[in-house]
């Protein structure tokens, strides 16, 4: 498992095409949740190329199913916020891990700054709504590792057929979009930035930090 701690995800190079971060509000499409709703909206907003591929990644749900958008662009400070307390509870826990090890395991769950796709407009949280309420595909979303008992891998053999049968129509229909998970996470789903140019073998990533 490709972890964004990983100095190949470090070593993509990156050549912002000019893209602008677009309100995913406005479109009408989607289901914008507020858990993470900031003063200037960064988290509804996302770049252009990332909310046309939602959108076909919507289209690709049955019938009565949405997309419910957490969180999308995240500003560099924040996301730094996020990973410094991270680290700092992984590492009273586990006082004997050495530095690299304590970046390792806390890029499972909260991306190193450097690399971290939601600042540059690339990345989603998202989960799945139908019928008035969340679906329940296996955690709570922004589950750790620690307290899901890593139940909140995508890949987890854990969580109950119903949870793997949502989990599996969101992939279905974020691969046809053309985006790529990050693997501790289920509703972590990203286009363009330097893990999907990693993981797709493509030349550089696309988005810079916005």
């Amino acid at each position: 498992m490709l972890l964004l701690s990983d100095p190949q995800v470090a070593a993509i190079p990156v050549r912002d095409c000019g893209e602008a971060l677009v309100d995913l509000r406005e479109s009408g499409r989607f289901l914008v949740d507020t858990r993470k709703k900031d003063p200037v909206g960064s988290w509804a907003q996302i770049r252009v190329g990332v909310r046309d591929r939602l959108l076909t990644a919507q289209d690709d749900l049955p019938d009565g199913v949405r997309l419910l958008v957490v969180e999308g662009h995240r500003p560099a400070d924040l996301q730094q916020y996020y990973f410094d307390g991270h680290c700092a509870d992984l590492e009273k826990s586990h006082p004997h891990w050495t530095a690299d090890r304590l970046r390792a395991e806390a890029s499972k769950h909260v991306s190193p700054p450097s690399v971290a796709p939601h600042p540059c407009g690339a990345a989603v949280d998202l989960t799945l709504w139908a019928d008035g309420a969340e679906l329940d595909l296996g955690t709570a979303m922004n589950a750790t590792p620690e307290a899901s008992a890593s139940a909140c891998f995508t890949a987890a053999a854990s969580i109950t057929e119903q949870a793997q049968h949502w989990r599996d129509v969101l992939a279905k229909a974020m691969a046809v979009g053309g985006m790529v998970n990050y693997p501790p996470e289920w509703w972590h789903w990203s286009y363009g930035d330097r893990y999907w140019a990693a993981t797709t073998h493509a030349p550089a990533a696309h988005y810079a930090p916005r």
